[in-house]
């Protein structure tokens, strides 16, 4: 992407720097979550994503149900090719962590079937700042070195 990749393109033949001159994709990390139950279904999974062109690692977590794919690749075309070539329900990993969601137990965040430690990516309402419950949590908070100072 530097000086190199800017020279290259004038030491090419033109028929060839015609088709080399367009824009290409941007390194990408998408996570995707499907159901894998066995040996055999992550084994599909795995070998309909790593036969893309673009794509540099494939890992796979069977526990989480989750398959992350690097490389210089379209997201919405990986989804398609694993809908496509498994027959599985595929969906772009939907869960954030825990620690980064202000009210991780609100119903349309909270779900039971995500794996430990993560919640549903969903818009949430945040609170003033000025809020009187924001003032109780933070003035007894570890954070805060003058917290609890009556103590």
């Amino acid at each position: 992407m530097g000086a190199l990749d800017y020279l290259s393109n004038f030491c090419t033949v033109t028929s060839i720097s015609i088709r080399s001159r367009s824009k290409r994709k941007p390194m990408q990390t998408v996570d995707i979550k499907v159901k894998m139950d066995c040996d055999g279904c992550e084994r599909r999974v795995k070998h309909a994503v790593s036969s893309m062109k673009g794509v540099k690692s494939v890992e796979i977590n069977r526990k989480q149900s989750r398959l992350k794919v690097s490389g210089y690749i379209d997201p919405n075309k990986v989804l398609k090719r694993i809908k496509r070539r498994t027959g599985k329900k595929a969906e772009f990993w939907p869960y954030v962590p825990y620690n980064l969601v202000y009210y991780p137990y609100v119903s349309q965040a909270y779900d039971k079937r995500a794996p430990a430690g993560f919640v549903r990516n969903v818009a949430q309402a945040l609170p003033t700042p000025n809020a009187i419950e924001e003032k109780f949590t933070s003035l007894f908070s570890d954070d805060n070195p003058n917290a609890c100072s009556i103590m």
